[in-house]
C-alpha cells in the first residue's frame, strides 16, 4: 500500500467520529487544558514577579528623601538634593549641577544616603562670576569724546 491510500480512510474516520459523537465538557476541558497550563506558567513566572517588583519600586519612590542616590530611566545617576513636589525631584548629577526629574522616571535607588541638613537653594553658596577681559570698574564712567 502507498501512503496516499491511508489518507482518505483516516479523513473518513475522523469525520465520522466527529459527526457521530457529541463532544462533552470533559473533551472540551482536555482540549483547553494545555492552554490553561501555559497561561498559569506565564502568570507565575513572568507577570506576578514583575507586579511585585513594580509594587516594591512604588514603595521605595514614596520613601525617597534628600541624600538618596538614584538612577533614572535615562541612565543618569545622581543624588536627590530636594523634593520639589509630589511628582518632581531636584537631582544633583555633578557638583553644582542640578536637574529637575519627574519622580516616575526613577528606575532604582542605588543607595540610601544620609539625609542632608535642610538648606534651601537660596542659602547655598553660589560661585562668583569670573570677569574676563578689560571692563571698567563699576564706579568709573567712560570718558566722553
Amino acid at each position: 500500500m502507498s501512503l496516499f491510500g491511508f489518507i482518505p480512510s483516516a479523513y473518513a474516520q475522523s469525520a465520522a467520529g466527529a459527526a457521530g459523537a457529541s463532544s462533552g465538557p470533559l473533551e472540551m476541558l482536555q482540549q483547553f487544558a494545555p492552554f490553561i497550563i501555559v497561561i498559569g506558567i506565564f502568570y507565575f513566572l513572568l507577570i506576578r514577579p514583575q507586579q511585585q517588583k513594580a509594587k516594591e519600586l512604588r514603595a521605595q519612590l514614596s520613601q525617597l528623601r534628600r541624600g538618596d542616590n538614584i538612577v533614572t530611566a535615562g541612565g543618569i545617576i545622581g543624588t536627590v538634593s530636594r523634593l520639589v513636589n509630589d511628582d518632581e525631584l531636584s537631582v544633583e548629577i555633578a557638583e553644582g549641577v542640578r536637574v529637575r526629574v519627574v519622580r516616575s522616571t526613577v528606575t532604582g535607588i542605588a543607595s540610601k544616603g544620609e539625609p542632608r541638613p535642610d538648606k534651601a537653594d537660596d542659602e547655598v553658596e553660589k560661585p562668583k562670576p569670573v570677569r574676563r577681559g578689560k571692563t571698567p570698574p563699576a564706579n568709573e564712567s567712560k570718558p566722553q569724546s
